[in-house]
């Protein structure tokens, strides 16, 4: 099937703390379509991750990326230290809210209203794609990409599929979480999938990012969270 033909827009709707801004790219054919919340690395709602929304979107899903830098003023770092500022001033309870009010936003819209919804994430976005499914039911597909592990009585309370995606030389995830992952999977039988890519780094996945960058591994973890999206959504 050829890819859609797309459009996107910025949007906004309240949140608990103030208003969330968001991404939006979606097929221009019309249509009811199942949802993926696009969740952002340390560096914000920047291009890189409208991008990722996009392709998502010539995957006919309506792709939807929220600020989570929305309480900090919608900032988007372009260096480690104000990235890491801003990251560090969210908290997660407060990221996993607005998180919670986007999947809510979803639900209210026409295209999306009772559809299904699925998550990416990247770098810090990726612990948010994995531990959002731990805290909410209504998540029904997520793919993190080298984010945190959450604690075993998290992953206990996981409510869909997932693939995880990490780097074998990732220096921020700590590889002994990632195989704890792999093990509560199973022990509490859980639906998911964890792939160890050989000599990539943390940020593999980033193509705009040429220290990183690993062209077959970012391929391959795309192609695996498409057909995760494709069976679950």
């Amino acid at each position: 099937m050829p890819e859609a033909k797309t459009q996107d827009h910025d949007v906004s709707f309240p949140g608990k703390a103030c208003t969330i801004n968001a991404f939006v790219a979606e097929p221009e054919e019309g249509g009811p379509r199942p949802a993926v919340i696009v969740v952002q690395e340390w560096w914000g709602l920047n291009a890189n991750i409208k991008d990722i929304a996009r392709r998502l979107a010539r995957e006919r899903y309506v792709a939807v990326a929220p600020d989570l830098y929305s309480r900090q003023g919608h900032k988007v770092a372009t260096d480690p230290n104000t990235a890491g500022q801003l990251m560090s001033g969210l908290k997660k309870e407060d990221g996993i809210e607005d998180l919670k009010t986007t999947v809510d936003w979803i639900g209210q819209q026409k295209r999306t209203s009772g559809q299904k919804v699925g998550i990416i994430g990247f770098c810090m976005g990726g612990s948010y794609a994995m531990l959002l499914p731990c805290e909410s039911n209504r998540i029904s597909a997520a793919a993190p990409f080298y984010g945190e592990i959450p604690s075993d009585d998290k992953i206990r309370n996981l409510g869909c599929s997932i693939f995880y995606a990490y780097g074998e030389n990732d220096g921020w995830i700590q590889r002994k979480d990632v195989d704890r992952l792999a093990a509560d999977l199973k022990k509490f039988d859980k639906s998911g999938e964890v792939k160890i890519y050989a000599g990539c780094s943390h940020g593999f996945f980033n193509d705009t990012r040429p220290d990183v960058y690993n062209a077959a591994a970012a391929k391959d973890g795309w192609t695996r969270a498409l057909k995760l999206f494709s069976e679950n959504l």
